[in-house]
């Protein structure tokens, strides 16, 4: 009967999503129904089969933990987003497009850094997390280190390979029109490579999100994310568990959305921006 319940309120709503797709608001009240008849099926599925809430909690019990717990989870967002996460994502990636720039110049480093930069990025994080914990401290520092690490070559990667994103003949006009090296570097080659920049940028953002939380469990303050989590999972009180995750979940979808309208708004002339039109 439970069973019967809940796949008939999904095939309900499941109708009601297909017919707002194909209006003009469906582009927005689409999802968001979606993931209301999502949290609904859970609250459904959690209450009618009885399910332990060390096993799986309620989304009304995740809720009830954000109210109770924000003075706390906001502490752990300012530690771990904003000190950890975010300081080391903006070193991590000025210094990775800063590095693309003379890559871009010489042969010799194209040759050498970026194979050097394929295999660290291949590192594990469990394994370099410790080791720069031990080297950097228990504070926002070591995060911040494991979040450089982290971000630094997939921003080179993706940089490099902007700027190599144009043709002979685009730099043969550029000269023909007289343009200095500088004037080539700003006017063509870093206005090919922003897409590919702001790949990289928001790879960088999801990447440093779970650098600075992982980092955290080797290692912290009594706040962050990552403390929070290992130390409730500790206590079985997974509703505060969830809602780490959720907050988390929130902060990285807003970094990654306000970087994706900073690339709408300097790469309109690009076609995979006109085609979202």
């Amino acid at each position: 009967m439970s069973t019967a319940l809940i796949l008939g309120t999904w095939a309900a709503l499941w109708g009601l999503n297909v017919k707002l797709a194909g209006h003009s608001f469906g582009r927005w009240a689409a999802p968001v129904l979606f993931g209301l008849t999502l949290l609904l099926l859970w609250e459904m599925t959690v209450r009618l089969f009885d399910v332990p809430t060390v096993i799986l909690p309620a989304p009304t019990q995740i809720t009830v933990a954000l109210s109770e717990n924000g003075p706390t989870l906001w502490a752990d967002f300012v530690q771990t987003v904003l000190k950890g996460a975010l300081s080391g994502w903006v070193m991590g990636c000025a210094a990775a497009i800063a590095t693309a720039l003379l890559v871009a110049r010489s042969d010799f480093l194209r040759r050498g850094l970026l194979p050097v930069g394929n295999f660290m990025a291949a590192l594990p994080i469990v394994g370099t997390a410790p080791i720069l914990v031990m080297w950097y401290g228990f504070g926002w520092e070591s995060k911040a280190a494991v979040v450089v690490v982290m971000v630094f070559f997939p921003v080179l990667v993706n940089t490099v390979a902007g700027l190599g994103d144009n043709s002979p003949m685009q730099r043969d006009l550029m000269r023909t029109y007289g343009a200095t090296p500088s004037q080539e570097l700003r006017y063509l080659r870093l206005q090919a490579a922003l897409p590919f920049i702001f790949n990289g940028l928001k790879i960088a953002t999801t990447l440093a999100l779970i650098g600075a939380i992982v980092a955290e469990f080797f290692g912290s303050p009594t706040v962050g994310m990552g403390f929070r989590i290992s130390t409730e999972v500790g206590r079985l009180n997974l509703p505060m568990v969830w809602a780490s995750i959720v907050v988390a979940a929130l902060a990285g979808s807003l970094s990654y959305g306000l970087i994706a309208a900073l690339e709408k708004r300097l790469t309109f002339w690009h076609p995979s921006q006109r085609a979202r039109r």
